[in-house]
């Protein structure tokens, strides 16, 4: 039982590495546009799709595939908010929220127009494989997945603290006013926002292609398990969407472990309405008191 708990406890931190990918896309275009995308599980949905086209029409690797994935969903993101988004930035959060479910609606039939409903599989050479480390055996695809996720991070981490426009992000997210007061082109940094979390939840689907199945309604679950990051680890919050995603991810595999996989879904929320109950602003967010 140690082992296997063990076990569960390494593919829980390996998943949930995507999951963080997941949640700071969420977060950050919340942070800096008080937007809540629910089309964002979608958008995601977009990237498995493409990376899965990429790999039987032209045999790209779908982790080769990430530097054309990238850049594809960015510039979709980026007309999504400037066709969409834009308009209702200044309107009630209902408006948004409807229109974003509207898009992750359109998005959906889209795709199921252009592959059908059918479910498809992305089969490589390595999807089954794993690793032998002493007694546990750990998944080659979610390995390689979490090891991709981290040098993203990295990279996103020193483009937020170290670029110029990485810190005008940081202070449109604080105060758009005063940004805008300060020079700071905020319909840019709103268009680049939405890019950079579409293209975060784009690589997040080409991530997880290899070990998940591909239908147009996949991008509801992972809309929902997004929200459940970004709101555990605090809205706004990037590192808080990071620890999220962990714990969402082990909370999931040691959960179906043991209880059953019946019941990782269950041990996820409890602990989400847990955090809520007793932390409402998340386990990182800052409080308004």
């Amino acid at each position: 039982m140690k082992d296997l708990i063990l076990q569960a406890l390494i593919s829980g931190i390996l998943i949930g590495g995507v999951y963080s990918l997941i949640g700071i896309g969420l977060t950050i275009i919340f942070g800096v546009m008080r937007v809540i995308n629910f089309a964002h599980g979608e958008i995601l949905m977009v990237g498995m799709y493409l990376t899965y086209t990429l790999f039987t029409h032209w045999g790209i690797d779908p982790y080769v595939s990430i530097l054309i994935t990238i850049p594809i969903l960015f510039i979709f993101g980026g007309l999504l908010q400037i066709l969409f988004i834009n308009r209702v930035l200044n309107a009630h959060s209902q408006n948004q929220i409807l229109l974003t479910i509207g898009l992750g609606l359109v998005i959906t039939n889209t795709m199921m127009m252009i592959f059908t409903s059918d479910y498809k599989i992305l089969t490589t050479t390595y999807s089954s494989s794993s690793m032998k480390l002493m007694n546990l055996s750990i998944s080659t695809p979610m390995s390689i997945s979490f090891l991709i996720t981290g040098v993203i991070i990295l990279g996103l981490y020193f483009f937020l603290k170290k670029t110029d426009t990485g810190q005008a992000i940081y202070a449109t997210a604080q105060d758009r006013e005063a940004a805008k007061l300060m020079g700071v082109n905020v319909k840019m940094i709103s268009i680049i926002t939405f890019g950079l979390g579409s293209a975060l939840a784009g690589t997040a689907g080409a991530l997880v292609s290899p070990t998940y199945y591909i239908f147009p309604q996949v991008g509801g679950a992972f809309t929902l398990k997004a929200f459940v990051i970004t709101v555990l680890g605090g809205m706004g919050s990037v590192l808080g969407a990071g620890l999220g995603g962990l714990i969402v991810g082990i909370a999931e595999s040691v959960g179906a472990v043991a209880f059953s996989a019946g019941w990782k879904d269950v041990v996820v929320y409890v602990i989400f309405l847990a955090i809520l109950l007793f932390k409402p602003s998340g386990l990182l967010g800052k409080s308004k008191e």
